[in-house]
């Protein structure tokens, strides 16, 4: 079962998050921002992971430690989940349109964390989401679940739409990076034989 489910306290937030690789894209949110919520229930839908999110945080100073530490624990329990990575394909690439925006996103997991984003923000804000911290999010994820990243906003006016295709970009990207291959159910996906 690729599935995992992890606790992070700290003096600044305290968080839960449980996940099902192989789910049906369920989602129950409470992470104390309603616009990282969304863009949370995009990487369920679109990457068919059933997630839950659960934080308490430092709110009433800003968004940065809960935004920043869901991303680590997400990427915590990514990392459990998937396990040693054997029999899954790897890479995963996505590109998708909102309206007027389009982004890219391609990951592997190889083990190195590396982060590489390209995306200018076309507002400061989403709601209470400041849009630096998207940033802060994927840097905390990356680096827990040993995962290298690149995500490009390629076209976009409407910062929403861009945040978005970002997310869903993710999902799809993850999604694809994450299936089983038919074709080498047991094999490890690299010549070293090991990640």
């Amino acid at each position: 079962m690729r599935q995992a489910d992890v606790t992070r306290q700290t003096l600044e937030t305290r968080i839960r998050v449980a996940l099902n690789l192989d789910g049906s894209g369920v989602a129950s949110l409470r992470s104390g921002i309603g616009f990282l919520d969304h863009m949370l229930e995009q990487i369920a839908r679109h990457g068919l992971i059933d997630l839950t999110v659960e934080c308490e945080g430092d709110l009433h100073i800003d968004g940065h430690h809960t935004v920043e530490d869901i991303g680590i624990t997400i990427g915590q329990a990514l990392a459990r989940a998937v396990g040693d990575k054997r029999g899954i394909r790897r890479y995963g690439h996505a590109y998708v349109p909102l309206d007027e925006a389009l982004s890219r996103v391609v990951v592997d997991f190889s083990g190195r964390p590396g982060l590489h984003m390209d995306v200018r923000f076309t507002a400061s804000r989403l709601g209470e989401l400041d849009t630096q911290l998207v940033y802060e999010f994927f840097q905390g994820l990356v680096n827990h679940a040993g995962i290298t990243l690149h995500i490009d906003n390629l076209k976009g006016m409407n910062a929403h739409h861009q945040c978005e295709t970002i997310f869903k970009a993710f999902a799809r990207a993850l999604r694809a990076a994450l299936e089983p291959d038919p074709r080498a159910p047991a094999a490890m996906p690299s010549t070293k034989g090991c990640l």
